[in-house]
């Protein structure tokens, strides 16, 4: 295993920001992991873990370690006449599983298809599409301390999901490496297709009676169309959270503004964030190399050579034009990295 030194992480984020780490190493096995942690107190800071680079923005030269994880394995750790419950290494593409389970007919994680990154960081950001989150499989979770090398289980419950938000992005940032994932998936799916326009896509190929099959292909369809494809123009999927209103400040904005795009989401409600966004006008806007895609505005883009800070700013200026007009403060989905200082 090799640490490279003043390494470009311009292919390392699906950004396509060109900035550089101080140290970079790749870990292809446990092994590996192990060693490169046994030798991480020789490097400044504490390593930072990549896995796709699909979540994240560098504002600039990043002073210490980024570790990126490419651990390969997908098991069945056992099964009934129901379920079957399938184990995942942390370096596993994430729509490659997605497209494995399928495959095999298992059913439960078809909406989550396409979605860009590694099963690893999957659980951080407990990711969500189409009215399905990480959580809704997920039963445990191996992870590695970086300080002590113990490995420890969490239990669905223990990682603290909540909606683009776990434990791994507030109390245990930063501490723990995600060595696999494993989830609970049905051998007899239920398919979920009321969200978004999945039930029109299928009407529109002609599909009467949907398996996981057609669901994975019509959201693999519906998500090439939206959104921009990060080898052809930079980008980190949605850059902002939708918010979450309480049914007495969703009431009070359907009032004032009837064309609002919402959907429930227990007792409260979800508003669509790209709808805040292309009401401000900033659909399709550019500014210098950092701009919003002109189909899908949750998603902010790097045209060519924007950096890390003028893709932020956009956001900033995002974010102020919605607070004016909405009086709903957008949160940021993508994982803000400071440069060096």
């Amino acid at each position: 295993m090799l640490i490279h030194r003043n390494f470009s992480l311009k292919k390392y984020n699906t950004f396509g920001i060109d900035v550089n780490a101080a140290y970079f190493a790749e870990v292809f096995s446990e092994e590996d992991l192990y060693d490169f942690l046994q030798k991480a107190y020789e490097y400044p800071h504490p390593p930072m873990i990549i896995g796709g680079g699909s979540n994240m923005l560098f504002l600039g030269d990043y002073p210490g370690t980024i570790l990126k994880i490419s651990t390969k394995g997908i098991s069945v750790v056992k099964e009934d006449d129901k379920s079957v419950w399938v184990k995942a290494s942390g370096g596993e593409d994430w729509d490659g599983f997605v497209a494995h389970c399928v495959e095999q007919g298992w059913g439960g994680l078809e909406n989550l298809s396409l979605i860009p990154g590694k099963v690893g960081t999957a659980p951080v950001q407990n990711i969500g599409a189409y009215g399905v989150e990480v959580k809704d499989a997920l039963t445990q979770l191996e992870a590695l301390n970086i300080l002590d090398f113990t490995t420890r289980i969490f239990t669905n419950a223990e990682c603290r999901f909540g909606y683009r938000e776990s434990i791994f992005k507030h109390d245990l940032k930063g501490k723990f490496i995600i060595i696999n994932v494993t989830f609970r998936l049905s051998k007899n799916p239920v398919i979920s297709i009321d969200y978004g326009n999945i039930r029109e896509e299928l009407a529109q190929t002609g599909v009467k009676n949907p398996g996981i099959h057609e669901v994975r292909e019509a959201v693999c369809n519906i998500r090439k169309r939206k959104l921009p494809e990060p080898s052809i123009i930079g980008n980190a999927g949605s850059f902002f959270k939708n918010p979450v209103l309480s049914p007495a400040e969703h009431t009070l904005l359907k009032i004032k503004f009837p064309g609002m795009v919402s959907f429930p989401q227990d007792d409260k409600f979800k508003i669509a964030a790209a709808w805040l966004i292309e009401q401000c006008g900033w659909k399709g806007k550019r500014i210098g190399d950092a701009g919003v895609h002109s189909t899908q505005p949750l998603v902010l883009v790097n045209h060519g050579n924007a950096s890390g800070e003028e893709i932020l700013a956009l956001a900033e200026r995002i974010k102020k034009d919605v607070k004016e007009k909405f009086s709903i403060e957008l949160e940021t989905e993508v994982n803000i990295i400071p440069g060096q200082s």
